[in-house]
């Protein structure tokens, strides 16, 4: 977009500067945008029928997918063919995820929620067998917990270890499940049909809670942090004492903690609505 400022010719002089019609401006990005959101919905459309769902003339939308085949952000197989994504919409999302990666997109997040709970926030992925913690925020309220920060947890004993767990490839999951539990607490679970139901049930609510398994005296609740395609790709987790962080109060706290944790999701690009 030309700023309506003067800019030099390359002679010396100055060019006067150029209208630009706001409005106008805006509608196309806008349509623009919509044309590359129906693109990543359906893989490929026609111009046609792009044209239709915006309720806009045919010529509009050609004008648009010109525009966007200058900045390879679509493309066509053949001349007058059907339009998709193009190469350029990769520049784009490596350099925006280079940029922003989950610690720094979901840190703010993790702070708001411990101030929230007074609870310790922690984030975790899922790294080589275990739950390994990236990010942890400090609830006013916390007792002194353990700094788990690049810490190495297990997956059947914790919450944000069983969300990851649910989620990986059946055959890894079963791996993990029908292996050598170890045993921490007097609570935790180690018989792979108690635990496979567990994760089945955590996979259905959207969350996933390990009550003194890892730990005594230590309760803690889970979800699942999405990335853009829409595949799980870390836990966001709440935890602490067992008797302020009871049985009780683990429902209430999971919907804030799975409210969260989509709100980091969506801000990693995750959009419900075009990966389901």
């Amino acid at each position: 977009m030309t700023m309506p400022t003067g800019r030099s010719s390359g002679n010396g002089a100055e060019r006067p500067p150029r209208a630009v019609t706001r409005a106008g401006g805006v509608q196309s990005v806008d349509r623009a945008v919509q044309v590359m959101e129906i693109l990543a919905r359906d893989g490929r459309s026609g111009v046609g029928r792009i044209a239709k769902e915006l309720g806009v003339h045919q010529s509009t939308v050609s004008r648009l997918v010109a525009a966007l085949e200058a900045h390879d952000l679509v493309e066509r197989q053949v001349e007058g063919g059907a339009v998709q994504l193009g190469v350029g919409i990769l520049r784009l999302a490596a350099a925006t995820r280079s940029r922003q990666d989950l610690t720094a997109v979901g840190g703010p997040v993790c702070d708001a929620l411990a101030e929230q709970l007074g609870e310790t926030v922690n984030l975790a992925v899922y790294r080589s067998g275990a739950a390994v913690n990236l990010y942890q925020a400090q609830g006013t309220r916390t007792v002194a917990l353990h700094n788990w920060v690049g810490d190495a947890t297990v997956l059947h004993a914790t919450s944000s270890g069983k969300v990851l767990l649910a989620h990986l490839p059946p055959a890894q999951s079963e791996a993990v499940i029908t292996g050598d539990l170890e045993r921490f607490t007097a609570q935790t679970i180690v018989e792979a049909d108690a635990l496979r139901a567990q994760l089945q049930e955590a996979a259905v609510r959207g969350w996933a809670v390990a009550e003194e398994e890892y730990e005594e005296g230590l309760n803690a609740v889970a979800a699942a942090i999405c990335g853009p395609e829409g595949n799980v790709i870390a836990a966001l987790s709440a935890a602490g004492p067992a008797y302020r962080l009871g049985r009780g109060r683990l429902p209430e706290v999971a919907e804030q903690v799975r409210q969260a944790a989509k709100e980091i999701s969506r801000r990693l690009g995750h959009r419900p609505e075009m990966t389901g």
